[in-house]
């Protein structure tokens, strides 16, 4: 197949999205597929370096969000490069500039017009005229009108599937995780990361990665923290991304005496961050609006127990001990955190974390989205032959 995947959000830049995108680009090219990427243009690009297969639509920062970019023209552009390509099926990851163009194109050639619905935008409204100007209903009906008319729609969770569920949306939905490359986050890096950071081999490391947004409770880990220091005193926190609320993070910080226990990295190149994870004892999170979870099952696949916020997907996700708990109170949160590391050793089950990564696994990712690629292809020439 020739396909088509359009997007506001590819490398360099650093997001969960991105990610997603680039596993699936790998593991469709290894089915053999063609794989373009439509997306915006980026500083970090030099325009005058070639990328294969990427077409980039100059776009400027989008608003109240700058790390993130809006395409501002190039729509009868992408028609005649989608023409040109042949493409048989359009992939949108974004409801925005590259995802009208994708809708558009598709419409154009008469081809499907697939989309994966990636953020849970009732949790980033105070970016917007900070939350004065848009409300839930407006989330609800912007997202049900983007999908009116998709051949298919993929909800990496349940969490997705119930909200657009709950929006009336009537499209067919699929859910399908994003996939971790296990290879990737196996593979162990002989250099030893911790010595830049001053810190041996047997010091309890707590890592959090993740953008530092004020929806992702990072405050709340910080708090939570201190309790855990009384506790075992040597413990230190890493916490990795870069973002809106990380100067207020480093003053908590430093108002709660812990400047020499917290390590900020700032934002990690992905080519990098399994190295992050190997250092670690446990992964932590108190994040409620994580719609499905990436940093979580690479956490696993690096050999990591999770601890994070109680919700019906972190309840799956971590259905036993050996793999990670689920808390509703901070005081839990703290209670587990130190349990996992004064006992590492008394929640070990290779088999239950191995049948949780082949289920969690790119390559399984890949073939599922195919199936579905290709199931979306029939339905839809189906639909056209009747009307014609």
């Amino acid at each position: 197949m020739n396909i088509g995947i359009f997007t506001d959000t590819y490398y360099p830049q650093v997001s969960g999205v991105a990610t997603s995108i680039k596993t699936l680009r790998n593991q469709l090219e290894r089915q053999g597929h063609n794989v373009y990427i439509f997306t915006t243009t980026d500083p970090g690009v030099d325009k005058n370096v070639f990328e294969r297969n990427i077409f980039r639509f100059t776009s400027i920062p989008f608003v109240s969000f700058t790390d993130r970019r809006i395409a501002i023209k190039g729509v009868h552009r992408a028609l005649k490069i989608a023409q040109a390509l042949k493409l048989d099926i359009i992939h949108t990851q974004t409801e925005f500039s590259l995802g009208i163009m994708g809708k558009f194109v598709a419409r154009k050639m008469r081809i499907p017009c697939v989309h994966t619905y990636h953020t849970m935008y009732e949790d980033y409204l105070h970016y917007v005229a900070k939350g004065k100007l848009l409300k839930p209903v407006h989330v609800k009906q912007i997202s049900r009108s983007f999908l009116q008319n998709m051949s298919g729609i993929i909800a990496p969770s349940e969490r997705v599937l119930n909200t657009l569920l709950s929006y009336g949306v009537t499209e067919p939905i699929t859910v399908i995780p994003t996939g971790v490359d296990l290879v990737k986050f196996r593979k162990k890096d002989h250099t030893n990361y911790r010595k830049r950071y001053g810190l041996s081999k047997d010091t309890p490391l707590l890592l959090t990665l993740s953008r530092l947004a004020y929806e992702k409770n990072i405050d709340q880990l910080i708090d939570a923290f201190v309790k855990i220091k009384e506790k075992i005193s040597a413990a230190y926190l890493m916490i990795c991304g870069d973002g809106p609320a990380r100067e207020d993070l480093e003053d908590q910080v430093k108002k709660l005496h812990l400047t020499d226990s917290v390590i900020f990295t700032g934002e990690i190149d992905n080519d990098q961050v399994a190295h992050y994870y190997h250092m670690a004892n446990i992964f932590v999170s108190t994040s409620v609006s994580e719609s499905q979870g990436l940093t979580y099952n690479e956490a696993l696949a690096s050999g990591l127990k999770v601890i994070t916020t109680h919700s019906p997907y972190t309840d799956e996700l971590l259905d036993e001990e050996c793999l990670g708990k689920t808390f509703s109170s901070l005081d839990e949160f703290v209670d587990d955190v130190i349990e996992y590391l004064k006992h590492p050793d008394l929640y070990q089950n290779e088999k239950v974390l191995e049948q949780k990564l082949m289920a969690t696994s790119a390559e399984l990712f890949g073939k599922k989205v195919v199936d579905f690629y290709k199931e979306c292809i029939v339905n839809y020439n189906q639909d056209n032959d009747v009307q014609d």
